[in-house]
């Protein structure tokens, strides 16, 4: 059975802003969250290593990747979810914007997108299938997924029956991460 280690990609300048399928790079303090993460899988096995294809997600999968003498491989699909116009910019900034439609989001989220921005319901469905492909992998027993908070959360609430407030808190940290194998979650 195919177990899989979700991990959030390492912080950027966007942090705190909606960054969604910005393209922003890792930051220094990001580097340093990779480095630590290195020290904490130091000991770990894998037998792939799976990022978005963002590149943030790629930075923080290819260290792990090349310390355990892998290559990183990329699966658009594991995309954080779109924003649309709504991409790079602040809560206050957003509300500033278009108050209105600011609050009919909050309260409609997640059946109402960002102006521009991807439905809810083709971000998760593009995920699960992902996700679902990566377990099929017949000559894998354990992999490494390196994605998106939400992307994260959606693993959580859908396959692991996580409520929408932890499966929050338990992705909120830049390289954090859970263990998944069908069935739940483990650690």
């Amino acid at each position: 059975m195919n177990t899989l280690l979700f991990i959030r990609h390492a912080e950027t300048d966007l942090a705190g802003r909606f960054c969604g399928q910005s393209d922003p790079p890792v930051n220094e303090r990001g580097l340093r969250q990779i480095e630590n993460l290195l020290k904490k899988l130091s000991s770990e096995s894998f037998n792939a290593v799976y990022t978005s294809d963002l590149t943030r997600a790629f930075a923080t999968a290819d260290a792990i990747a090349t310390a355990k003498e892998l290559s990183p491989v990329t699966v658009p699909e594991l995309r954080e979810i779109g924003f649309g116009e709504w991409e790079g910019l602040s809560w206050q900034e957003i509300e500033s914007h278009d108050q209105a439609y600011a609050r009919r989001w909050s309260d409609g989220y997640p059946e109402l997108p960002a102006p521009g921005g991807e439905r809810f319901d083709a971000f998760q469905s593009r995920v699960l299938t992902a996700v679902e492909r990566l377990l099929a992998v017949p000559s894998q027993r354990s992999a490494v997924v390196v994605t998106h908070g939400g992307v994260m959360q959606v693993v959580l609430r859908t396959l692991c029956g996580v409520d929408e407030q932890e499966a929050w808190e338990r992705t909120r940290e830049y390289c954090g991460s859970f263990l998944y194998q069908p069935g739940g979650l483990h650690g």
